[in-house]
């Protein structure tokens, strides 16, 4: 009984927010809305009242892992439908201006270190993009989609075979949530 109650995980639903649980677990609040697959075998997730509980079939390190990493995703979705998460990232251009646009659901960059081909770099679903000068702004009301966007910018203009010191041409990420770089 004593490990049952240490394994098992209440997580609080704060006011406003909606949680379904279904096929896939999600939490809406206004018009935030984020839904992700949590599943494993021998963990249940269950609602009562007013609480999430993440519940183990087994009680063993496996499980412990899992229920933590449940926990983890269920408090960042709250958190992002509550706030949306932001990325700021910094376009750095010193040796050839380059021109960076949003077209759909793609980034283009254009004349990035003089070159003739435009570079592209996907947009995640439910992430917002605007730029506004040198600086791109990121929002999402998850933090996966907003984190996984900003990579996709920065490796856009990923440089290979040249002396980093020299060459800092790029977009990086100079802000991410309140951590500033």
């Amino acid at each position: 009984m004593i490990e049952e109650k240490r394994l098992r995980k209440e997580i609080i639903i704060p006011q406003g927010v909606e949680v379904e649980l279904a096929e896939n677990f999600t939490v809406k609040k206004n018009k935030n809305e984020i839904s992700k697959r949590l599943f494993h075998p021998t963990v249940e997730l269950k609602k009562e009242e007013g609480k999430i509980v993440i519940h183990p079939k087994r009680f063993t390190k496996r499980e412990k892992k899992i229920i933590n990493t449940f926990r983890s995703h269920i408090r960042n979705m709250f958190k992002g439908v509550q706030e949306p998460y932001e990325y700021k990232l910094k376009i750095c251009a010193s040796h050839f201006p380059m021109t960076v646009t949003v077209e759909g659901k793609n980034l283009i960059v254009k004349n990035f270190l003089g070159e003739k081909v435009p570079r592209t770099a996907v947009i995640l679903p439910n992430a917002e993009v605007k730029i506004e000068g040198d600086v791109i702004l990121i929002t999402s009301p998850d933090k996966e989609i907003a984190g996984q966007t900003a990579a996709n910018f920065e490796q856009c203009t990923r440089i290979t075979n040249k002396d980093r010191r020299i060459f800092q041409d790029g977009i990086w990420i100079i802000k991410k949530g309140d951590k500033v770089f």
